[in-house]
């Protein structure tokens, strides 16, 4: 079988993808992921086909504007703020996925939600496709209200506040995306059966996040889709650092850009000195600052969750699917400092779960606010319930189960 991958966003909505890639691979099955060009090395490194799309939308988070918007922004509207800036790419996105889809001919399409393109070359080419997400919202229910909504309950208008996500793309391109249809796929403006929906792919873990009981069968959650780093090794100067003392909180904002990173790390240097804490800081996208730092600091670029956190005592993070995902599997107290999009879901989730506190507010963050968190996290019973579930989750195989699901879907078996 053919699966072309779809994708966009940053590394953490592709390293999942080449998990998932690597397990079909291994069943016999030839895959191509597409996504930004930034990570054409990144997939090709593990043998993967790869398409490039456009990443222009990936730059955009590093320039003036970007930053501007995710430092003013909450939940999604970091990205409404660069509409004026994303609408005039996006019909070169949409052409550049149709020629790479076009050109490998797949039998099943998988996509991530940012991939809005997919169902409708699915359409073109009569081809089955397959909505794979890091975080739910694209299947309605009524146990949780939309992640990309700031509320952890709306009632009795959980189940409606879904269609954000699954009608945002319509009704922020939707006259782009028609044009192209007609112009580009040859299709009527409107969608057709062509192309149906195998179903949804959650990759997250139900202990995580549980089924909602109003969920079909036609939606598997089928656990995380872990792409450990079985050959790094950490530098001597990392080494050295983590064996000199008691384990260090890892504090780190992954792809998200700083507006101000010198202030956040300052803030960062004096919550511990104030706690008594050592602290492993990775500069990332650049939210954070390398500087120099006192001895109970170290400073690194970064590295792989699944090899560096088992070495530290908690972690603080822009909750990110794929961190919130390593530092859980880890066993780890985790504190979320959202920037936007699902991180303030995925922060809720964390502090529900009694596995780390209260979202932190990054625009009101001080020395006593962060020093508090981190001492909430050497409470033994939130220690206790962070253990536990790491290894439920270390019990999980989401990979497989992914696979499989993708297998008997697409040849029409029930699962």
């Amino acid at each position: 079988m053919r699966v072309a991958i779809e994708t966009l966003g940053t590394r953490g909505d592709v390293q999942p993808y080449i998990a998932l890639a690597l397990g079909l691979v291994g069943r016999g099955h030839e895959v191509q992921i597409a996504g930004p060009v930034q990570f054409d090395v990144m997939v090709r490194e593990y043998g993967i086909a790869f398409a490039a799309l456009p990443g222009e939308f990936l730059a955009l988070m590093d320039s003036p504007e970007g930053k501007a918007a995710i430092a003013g922004g909450r939940g999604f509207s970091a990205g409404l703020k660069l509409l004026k800036h994303v609408r005039p790419l996006m019909r070169r996105l949409l052409d550049d996925e149709w020629a790479a889809v076009k050109a490998f001919d797949p039998d099943v399409i998988v996509h991530h939600p940012k991939s809005i393109a997919a169902p409708h070359i699915a359409e073109a080419l009569a081809c089955p496709h397959m909505l794979a997400s890091p975080l739910p919202g694209f299947t309605p229910t009524s146990a949780f209200p939309s992640p990309m909504l700031p509320f952890a309950s709306l009632g009795p208008l959980n189940r409606a506040s879904h269609a954000l996500a699954i009608k945002g793309a319509d009704f922020l391109f939707g006259k782009q995306i028609r044009d192209w249809r007609e112009t580009s796929l040859g299709l009527a403006h409107r969608r057709s059966d062509a192309g149906a929906s195998l179903g949804s792919l959650y990759a997250y873990s139900p202990h995580v996040v549980p089924v909602p009981p109003d969920w079909g069968r036609d939606v598997l959650v089928s656990g995380y889709w872990f792409l450990d780093s079985e050959t790094w090794r950490p530098p001597d100067a990392l080494t050295a650092f983590l064996d000199a003392g008691e384990p260090p909180i890892y504090i780190g904002f992954g792809s998200m850009p700083g507006l101000d990173p010198g202030r956040m790390t300052t803030i960062i240097i004096e919550a511990l000195a104030k706690t008594g804490k050592r602290g492993l800081l990775a500069t990332g996208g650049g939210a954070l600052e390398a500087r120099d730092v006192p001895g109970n600091v170290h400073i690194i670029a970064g590295a792989p969750h699944d090899r560096l956190f088992p070495r530290v005592a908690a972690t603080i993070h822009h909750g990110g699917a794929g961190t919130t995902a390593a530092s859980l599997r880890a066993g780890k107290p985790t504190a979320i400092c959202p920037f936007f999009g699902d991180q303030p879901f995925w922060g809720r989730r964390i502090a529900e779960l009694g596995v780390g506190p209260q979202v932190l507010n990054r625009k009101t963050l001080s020395v006593e606010s962060l020093a508090a968190a981190i001492a909430a996290m050497d409470d033994q019973q939130m220690r206790h319930r962070a253990s536990t579930l790491g290894i439920a989750i270390q019990q999980e195989d989401g990979i497989t189960a992914a696979v499989k699901f993708i297998e008997s879907r697409a040849t029409g078996q029930t699962v």
